[in-house]
């Protein structure tokens, strides 16, 4: 298996449905109380691009990019509809939208991660697909224009020799990112008689590791 730096045609992924999901066991216990434990530290997404099929076409561009990945085989890039950005909905991505880490004057490599969070708690989603060419970063509040590498494939932001953060320098970032997935089915199936009378089929997508 592999993955693929290909995306999801993005025309279709803007009308998916889907979104977060995690494990959770819960027992309940004799006094009526419960023990809870989160199983995975992250969310994992899940998506049903068959809710954007709105053509032969739009059906056919989903066939083909399947047959490329070989099914389950091969993972992707995906944007999701809603969550694709180190800002919130609606906001322009600015190089003080996320904290990625703390100088110690040593470390040159800083994992992209964008947080979730309020007052009770914060989860920090490790992002490992920005988008090329997004990604703006800040140094203690000023943005840089140079100095440092972003890795598409891998979300980690390395600053060259002569550039690493100095102890207790702030280093935050801002970019736009794609959800790596696979196909979470190795068959599509295809009615057009049900399609044309508005029987959408279910294309779904699942989130991997890379």
């Amino acid at each position: 298996m592999a993955f693929h730096e290909q995306r999801f045609p993005l025309r279709l992924s803007l009308s998916t449905s889907g979104g977060p999901g995690r494990q959770t066991d819960i027992i309940s216990l004799s006094n009526g109380r419960e023990a809870r434990n989160r199983r995975w530290r992250f969310s994992r997404r899940r998506y049903d691009v068959g809710t954007a099929v709105r053509s032969v076409a739009d059906l056919y561009a989903v066939l083909e990019f399947f047959e490329a990945r070989g099914g389950q085989l091969h993972g992707f890039r995906f944007r999701d509809p809603v969550d694709g950005s180190s800002a919130r909905p609606g906001m322009a991505v600015t190089p003080l939208d996320q904290w990625i880490g703390a100088g110690d004057g040593e470390t040159a490599a800083f994992q992209l991660v964008k947080a979730y969070g309020d007052g009770a708690a914060v989860e920090r989603r490790p992002v490992v697909k920005p988008v090329a060419g997004s990604v703006r970063v800040a140094r203690d509040g000023v943005e840089q224009t140079g100095g440092f590498s972003v890795d598409a494939a891998t979300g980690i932001v390395t600053f060259a020799p002569g550039h690493v953060p100095d102890e207790g320098t702030e280093i935050r970032a801002g970019f736009d990112y794609d959800v790596p997935v696979r196909f979470d089915t190795d068959r599509i199936e295809i009615d057009l008689e049900a399609f044309r009378a508005g029987r959408i089929p279910s294309i779904p997508l699942i989130e991997v590791i890379p």
